[in-house]
């Protein structure tokens, strides 16, 4: 079951993924993405924004207030043009955020919210342990929605581009590039979900995350300067910049072809930065997931690159 929902059982909803439900006659899409194990996502993960998915608020609330939401960015986008470095609002806009989802943010879009930020910093772990590297680190490990009020989604953004600067310094100046360790490391890559807070599940708890994250982009570059929404908006397509650094230390790119969120040397206007937050969000669900499978392959004595699935094939 959901978040929302809790223990099946009488007077519950019933799970809208039991394979029970389905109909051959009327098949249901999101049960058909539930069961496919194409993307390496973390279940829990994928019930959470599939729950969103299929939601009253994705399907109404979302479609009728973009045009809104849109109308009100455009303003934003003059009014910053004017005036880009003021008023700075960090504080407000992380305390809003907070009790916005507080009120309003559904239990699945409160979870994947703040698993982003074990993700994220699981993701730069990886790469500086394994590309060897001396880069200072501010891990983002979230377990309430007041932790959100501790600049999370700055800070989020500042460890991203601080270690993208970082570790091409480094490698610069030793002259060389990313390869394989000679053993990868795993160890900072979680098995077990994190312990989260129980999350409210009131009346007006039914917002989904898509919804709640096309509401705040305007209000994140209404109450940010200018640069900071700009990084902000940019860091949502190094996606592709990070799963390539991830395949020269791995030594196997098969994991580029789940990875769609575009390389930031052709930038994408602000005004898609929602959008491609949801694509961020999944490209880093995935990327994780992906390196949880290979953690349980290398325990089991198995090759990293699943195009040799029992070592017994050399790749040509």
């Amino acid at each position: 079951m959901s978040l929302s929902d809790g223990v099946a059982g009488e007077g519950k909803a019933r799970d809208p993924f039991d394979p029970a439900l389905y109909d051959p006659r009327d098949p249901d899409p999101w049960l058909a993405l539930y069961l496919d194990q194409s993307l390496p996502i973390d279940p829990e993960a994928k019930r959470c924004l599939l729950m969103g998915a299929r939601s009253w608020s994705r399907r109404w609330l979302f479609p009728v207030s973009r045009p809104l939401v849109i109308l009100f960015f455009m303003v934003v986008k003059v009014l910053r043009a004017l005036s880009p470095r003021f008023p700075n609002l960090n504080g407000t806009l992380h305390r809003s955020i907070h009790w916005g989802l507080r009120i309003f943010g559904s239990p699945e879009t409160n979870a994947l919210i703040l698993r982003h930020f074990h993700v994220g910093t699981e993701l730069l772990a990886f790469m500086r342990i394994n590309a060897g590297v001396d880069i200072a680190s501010h891990p983002l490990r979230p377990t309430r929605l007041r932790d959100i009020e501790d600049n999370l989604f700055l800070q989020h953004d500042l460890n991203v581009f601080n270690f993208v600067i970082e570790l091409n310094m480094r490698l610069r100046e030793e002259g060389r590039d990313l390869t394989p360790p000679p053993r990868v490391d795993f160890s900072m890559i979680s098995d077990e979900a994190p312990r989260f807070e129980a999350f409210p599940t009131g009346p007006l708890n039914r917002i989904d995350v898509q919804t709640a994250v096309e509401f705040y982009t305007p209000l994140y570059a209404l109450m940010l300067p200018r640069r900071d929404f700009v990084r902000a908006a940019h860091s949502l397509q190094l996606d592709e910049t990070v799963a390539i650094y991830i395949a020269k230390l791995l030594g196997t790119d098969y994991h580029m072809s789940f990875v769609k969120n575009g390389h930031p040397m052709v930038a994408l206007s602000t005004l898609q930065a929602g959008y491609r937050l949801m694509m961020h969000g999944l490209d880093c669900e995935a990327l994780h997931g992906w390196l949880r499978v290979l953690k349980r392959r290398q325990a089991a004595g198995l090759p990293l690159d699943p195009r040799n699935p029992t070592g017994d094939v050399v790749s040509a």
